[in-house]
């Protein structure tokens, strides 16, 4: 009795060695690749599913979810000879999962090392205000270039970005000098613009008073009435020549004068009248009563 016990035991141990090399379970993110005797089958799961045990089906699970890899900082020259160091980030998703083994030997390294030849490569090519200034362009030709080399492998660069650019000290201290420079010659373009605006509406002012003098005299009255809201101080204002001159003006001499010519009649009746009497009419003389 002991002997069909421990067959059943041994046939049970069996089928349980076999259920657990053929029965495989993928997740929805995952899916099998399966070689049986070295050739390339249809992909499995995502679920439950069998495969032939004993090595004759071997499989490879992939994972299609967005994969997140980090590049080591790279020292890189630029074009302007500046040596600076960056680390980058990229996220990339892999759509042919038989492509990604089939075609490379492990595509997440390969990925890896694509990405920083090309960082390297990209970076020299840009100067070092172009890194820290035009990182979105940097970023889509990292993306190109890279998704580029992997499309063949199955795998999709979704987006590349450059996390930071470590410089030298000494290079941040030029990098100081040099900005504070340029915010100095900003501000005294600036000033410049304003005494030029300034100077130029001062002229045209000046034009518009030198024809009216009257718009001259109203102006230095407008500021002495400025002035004169202060009364603790004392003011000595010139006063314009031309404000002045029609009161120095000299006396019209009498030499000047025109003679007018004064009718006989006229110059009687002044006489009469200045001495006291009446003149006589035409019609006749006028009793004058005592």
């Amino acid at each position: 009795m002991t002997t069909p016990i421990v067959f059943a035991a041994v046939v049970a141990l069996l089928v349980l060695v076999v259920a657990a090399s053929t029965i495989r379970i993928a997740k929805e993110y995952e899916r099998g690749v399966v070689f049986r005797l070295g050739r390339l089958i249809e992909l499995r799961g995502p679920g439950l599913f069998l495969i032939l045990p004993f090595g004759v089906d071997r499989l490879t699970k992939v994972d299609l979810r967005v994969i997140t890899l980090e590049v080591p900082p790279q020292e890189v020259i630029t074009s302007d000879n500046v040596t600076v160091k960056v680390s980058a980030v990229i996220f990339f998703q892999v759509l042919d999962a038989r492509a990604a083994i089939t075609r490379v030997f492990n595509f997440a390294t390969a990925t890896s090392q694509i990405a920083q030849t090309t960082l390297r490569a990209v970076l020299g090519q840009s100067s070092l205000d172009e890194l820290l200034s035009s990182r979105d362009k940097i970023n889509r030709t990292l993306q190109g270039i890279i998704d580029q080399q992997t499309e063949p492998w199955g795998i999709k660069v979704s987006a590349v970005e450059v996390k930071d650019a470590e410089l030298a000290p000494t290079m941040v201290r030029a990098l100081a000098r040099q900005a504070e420079a340029e915010r100095e010659k900003r501000a005294k373009i600036i000033a410049t613009e304003g005494e030029f605006a300034a100077a130029q509406t001062l002229a045209d002012a000046a034009k518009v008073i030198s024809t009216q003098p009257a718009a001259l005299a109203l102006r230095y009255m407008q500021t002495l009435l400025d002035m004169g809201s202060n009364q603790n101080s004392t003011i000595v204002f010139p006063i314009p020549i031309e404000l002045i001159r029609p009161l120095l003006a000299a006396p019209v001499p009498m030499e000047g004068l025109v003679p007018v010519a004064v009718p006989e009649r006229a110059r009687e009746e002044v006489a009469v009248l200045a001495n006291g009497s009446v003149p006589t009419p035409v019609n006749g003389p006028v009793p004058v009563k005592g």
